[in-house]
């Protein structure tokens, strides 16, 4: 199967849009709009810069929705609430882009931690009211599989199956990169035909490293084969500049293709 290629980064959220007109000059027919920083979608100057380079570029668009100090699991409910409120004004604003957002899930707050099940419990009531509001915009809103960090919710996938199987609205994401810091690359696999949305990126299994494809230790071989026979929609490669994206672009060529 042949899957649109995007490019996104995480890195340049500060940057200025500049950066984005050599995202199709390196290979990819989209961008992933990371709606932080200086391309939050609740700015409407920023929504002009975004609607000018797609009017200038040709690209396609998928988003990635906010996640800096939000917490869909936290037991703090003004924090909870707020948190809520800005993934649905992200997903209201992307829908003039796009119909997939990638959303993050909670983590274990050090009060969470001694209410798992409670914190469990309002993540999933996050994703009801988040999954009503993207299906009014006709968007799915697809919840990512995490990094090794202890405290984060979703990052087996089992785990992040019985959070959202049954929820209106809501599909998931696979993230290679951060299953590889969990050590279940593998794991995922059998998932890729229920993904609506990939991510790819590298790392050496420790740490969310977001290399290059081939830096790290990422068994693209396998992964790549896996890829093209189970899945086929939109893959998202994750890096730094438009030099790690072509770097990554080379790679996915000889394993993907």
């Amino acid at each position: 199967m042949n899957s649109p290629m995007y490019f996104s980064s995480s890195a340049k959220v500060w940057d200025a849009i500049e950066w984005v007109y050599g995202i199709p000059d390196a290979g990819y027919s989209g961008w992933e709009v990371v709606a932080d920083g200086r391309y939050r979608l609740d700015n409407p100057d920023n929504r002009n810069d975004i609607r000018e380079a797609i009017a200038s570029t040709g690209l396609m668009i998928t988003v990635h929705a906010p996640y800096g100090d939000l917490n869909l699991a936290t037991l703090n409910h003004p924090i909870w609430e707020e948190s809520i409120r800005q993934i649905c004004v992200c997903i209201t604003n992307a829908a003039e882009f796009t119909d997939r957002v990638t959303i993050h899930p909670g983590y274990l707050s050090p009060v969470g931690k001694l209410l798992p099940d409670k914190a469990w419990q309002l993540q999933k009531e996050a994703l009801v009211r988040i999954g009503k509001v993207a299906v009014d915009c006709g968007v799915l809103a697809c919840l990512e599989n995490m990094i090794g960090i202890r405290e984060f919710l979703c990052q087996r996938p089992e785990e992040i199956f019985g959070m959202t199987d049954g929820i209106e609205g809501i599909g998931i994401t696979i993230d290679f990169g951060h299953a590889n810091t969990v050590g279940r690359v593998k794991e995922f696999l059998p998932l890729l035909p229920h993904a609506k949305h990939l991510h790819i990126h590298d790392n050496h299994g420790i740490s969310d490293e977001h290399l290059a494809l081939g830096a790290g230790t990422i068994p693209w071989d396998i992964v790549g084969p896996a890829v093209q026979k189970d899945y086929s929609g939109v893959i998202v490669v994750e890096g730094k500049s438009i030099e790690e994206g072509r770097k990554s672009l080379a790679v996915y060529k000889r394993w993907f293709v």
